[in-house]
């Protein structure tokens, strides 16, 4: 939108509108999420109104609306260029070096287009993703800390809570169309990462930022008050009372409508399905709240995306991040605060160790609360139980040996056993799961296992920057000398969080 409007909130209702509806659907662009970070020249309400009377001028004059022409008049599109250097480097950290520069962004001076407008600096991943991301920038800021540049990691994590302040949630990036899903909540971790950097004012602003985090997560368990009158309720929102009846956490977006920056891809798949559209679209907005968009592990039928169920699903990492945000304001709080911060985080960790570990199978998984039965999917989203800590020793030797025989493969960790053409499935590896894997298992003594991990996944990067001269958002660990793929779009150069973990990495290995 234009300078003279300061409401993200305008774009809502735009993307109901026939105009982008158009747009979208005559698929002018290669990737939806180009028209739904267009900058509008005027104002989002004059393009609607104008729109509709070019349309009826057309049909008075039965012909046919010029609609590229008239995106063209009415809006700047964002850059197609990817966020990388044309410079040549010698080696993946100078590489890594020169792009925390490139891939900074300055404070938003106003709203543009569908940008939810951010105060302080910050670090964008990459490619087509031109904004900050949520659970990007804690493996981010792991490389800011490492290259010297801590102001603006701590200017990110503000930047969450004056964004959590201003939208009710931390949203899956600083655009309009997130608002009404997150992404996996990394707020405590980020707390804890920064917290010797941080001021008496700073670490207070977080601290409230910590609460309304958690209190958004848990919006809805007060409909499991009164367990006793028998009133039979599986989810509400993001919260699933689990038999027992404690509180677990699923994925979720209210909204029952096509992704904007994905429109015409969400109409078409579920053109295909015979089912409920409006439980289709949210089951693909809560995948890609999880960040793991798309998977087997939201899938009934592993390569078909129509079988998609996510909001069915208790996931094991959401879980034991939820449990560090109870553990972490348990620990900063006093009095009644912290006696309730400290029973939530107890009754979390018995509660994945009850329902999400399965001694037989070897490791934790996901859970399908409507047939109160885990899910078979063997995924690297079991080793974040050894991130956080919750694990008994018994246990994380368990998921060593599972992760060491079945998802180590020669280029690191891959996502899960699963091939499929989604591009969080094998034969893929992500820098995040690499992290949480490795110091998951350092927490534990496996050492071995923990800096194979890390010696791989450089090397499959090291490997790939000689020929490619880039890092990339995800690798094919599979096959390393291949270019993985899979997914939505192309794979995308940059990249915030692959740099960020490389470099971590990198000072682990030099101890």
């Amino acid at each position: 939108m234009s300078s003279s409007s300061h409401n993200w909130q305008a774009c809502l209702a735009f993307y109901a509108s026939d105009l982008f509806r158009d747009v979208q659907m005559a698929k002018l662009f290669p990737d939806s999420k180009t028209f739904a970070d267009a900058i509008v020249k005027t104002s989002l309400q004059q393009a609607v109104a104008a729109y509709q009377n070019e349309l009826n001028r057309c049909k008075e004059n039965e012909e046919t609306i010029d609609l590229a022409g008239f995106v063209q008049q009415h809006f700047a599109l964002p850059s197609s260029q990817n966020a990388t250097s044309n410079q040549v480097f010698s080696n993946a950290s100078e590489y890594i070096d020169h792009m925390w520069d490139v891939l900074t962004r300055a404070p938003d001076t106003q709203y543009k287009g569908s940008l939810i407008a951010l105060s302080r600096p910050y670090i964008v991943p990459g490619g087509r993703f031109r904004e900050i991301y949520y659970w990007d920038s804690y493996f981010t800021a792991l490389g800011l800390l490492d290259a010297g540049r801590t102001d603006i990691a701590v200017n990110m994590l503000e930047n969450f809570v004056d964004i959590l302040n201003e939208v009710g949630c931390i949203p899956n990036g600083n655009r309009a169309y997130y608002y009404s899903r997150s992404q996996p909540p990394m707020l405590a971790l980020f707390f804890n990462l920064l917290k010797p950097y941080l001021s008496s004012a700073q670490t207070q602003y977080v601290i409230e930022g910590l609460k309304k985090e958690y209190a958004f997560w848990m919006k809805g368990s007060e409909d499991f008050a009164v367990l006793s009158s028998g009133k039979q309720i599986s989810a509400s929102l993001r919260v699933v009372k689990m038999p027992c009846n404690t509180l677990l956490n699923r994925y979720f977006d209210s909204e029952t409508t096509p992704r904007p920056e994905s429109y015409s891809e969400d109409i078409e798949t579920a053109e295909h399905i015979g089912a409920n559209k409006d439980e289709f679209y949210q089951h693909i907005r809560a995948a890609c709240e999880s960040g793991w968009d798309f998977s087997s592990r939201w899938l009934q039928q592993p390569n078909e995306l129509a079988s998609i169920r996510t909001t069915e699903i208790v996931p094991v990492d959401l879980n034991c991040l939820l449990y560090t945000l109870e553990d972490t304001l348990a620990n900063v709080c006093t009095g009644s605060d912290q006696v309730f911060y400290k029973k939530a985080a107890k009754g979390r960790a018995k509660a994945i160790n009850t329902y999400l570990y399965h001694e037989e199978k070897g490791g934790y998984f996901d859970y399908h609360y409507p047939s109160n039965s885990q899910t078979n999917v063997v995924s690297a989203a079991m080793t974040v139980p050894l991130f956080v800590g919750i694990a008994s020793h018994e246990q994380a030797a368990r998921v060593n040996a599972t992760v060491c025989d079945s998802l180590l493969k020669a280029g690191g960790v891959v996502t899960t056993t699963q091939s499929t053409p989604q591009q969080w499935d094998a034969p893929n590896g992500w820098a995040p799961l690499q992290y949480f894997t490795v110091q998951g298992f350092l927490n534990y003594g496996f050492e071995e296992s923990a800096f194979n991990i890390m010696k791989r996944f450089n090397k499959t990067i090291d490997n790939s920057f000689e020929v490619n001269g880039v890092l990339l958002e995800k690798y094919n660990v599979c096959q390393p000398e291949v270019k993985a793929g899979g997914g939505e779009y192309d794979v995308q150069l940059g990249f915030g969080w692959t740099n960020g973990v490389y470099t971590r990495f990198q000072t682990l290995l030099k101890r």
